[in-house]
């Protein structure tokens, strides 16, 4: 499965760390050609070094029209095609109502929504003149599904995404490009590490399997939607969570029982 992909090229975003560096990582494992995308170049370029020959760094703000646009030229210019853009890059700054300035949801919906925006365009003329593409999003379960108190503006960032997703879907159908999203729940990042034992155990403990999810949980969800097996699948979201959405209430994990 999924020996479809090898040789072809694939542009992740916001893959210095995190999700994006999983997606970066998986899809390198694969045989893809991985331009690893990161505003930090040095960062960009360690990834890649990670991944082998196969792979190369750039630099680019997904807030900004030229440097996507540049993003995608370099990926032509390097690899000879964009066969799939995973458009990963996002940032999720926590701040509550009645503290939370119009420049913290505007920083946040330029980065999460409009980058998706400017991304996506930057790579529609190479996939259209080939007349085939795959799009990858990387949205949430925060906003389309469930809610957090201090990200509003990051959970409206993540349901936006997947409104775009289902027009874009219908109008790149015509050149055979799909546009589909992955919705994680809580994942094991370097970000999450950060938060200490303690909390990690207390998110694990919301999950009915009793868990958090890596990130190539999330990558291998990605390399499927890009893969020609999905080849029939446009405009879907597919949470992967673990069942956390699952459970109506806490009293639902104490019932599950045990194995």
């Amino acid at each position: 499965m999924f020996t479809s992909l090898a040789g072809k090229t694939v542009i992740v975003t916001g893959a210095s760390k995190g999700i994006g560096r999983g997606i970066a990582l998986r899809f390198g494992e694969a045989g893809l050609n991985v331009l690893v995308v990161s505003r930090s170049l040095a960062e960009a370029e360690k990834v890649a070094a990670e991944i082998g020959p196969n792979a190369s760094g750039f630099s680019a703000d997904v807030t900004s029209e030229e440097e996507t646009q540049a993003m995608a030229k370099v990926a032509v210019e390097r690899y000879g095609s964009i066969d799939v853009l995973c458009a990963n890059a996002g940032i999720f700054p926590a701040a509550k109502l009645g503290t939370m300035t119009a420049a913290d949801f505007d920083l946040v919906m330029n980065t999460n929504l409009k980058g998706t925006f400017l991304s996506v365009s930057a790579v529609l003329s190479a996939m259209k003149a080939q007349r085939k593409g795959r799009i990858v999003l990387t949205s949430s379960i925060t906003g389309p599904i469930t809610g957090f108190p201090g990200w509003t503006h990051y959970g409206a960032s993540k349901a936006g995404q997947l409104g775009f997703m289902r027009t874009a879907a219908i109008e790149l159908a015509p050149w055979n490009i799909t546009v589909n999203a992955v919705m994680p729940g809580n994942i094991l990042t370097e970000g999450m590490e950060g938060m200490g034992e303690a909390y990690i155990a207390s998110t694990a403990a919301s999950v009915p399997m009793k868990k958090l999810g890596s990130v190539f949980d999330i990558a291998n969800a990605a390399l499927f939607f890009a893969s020609e097996e999905a080849a029939y699948i446009t405009g879907q979201g597919m949470v992967i969570d673990g069942g956390q959405v699952l459970p109506e209430s806490p009293m639902a994990l104490d019932e599950m029982g045990a194995p």
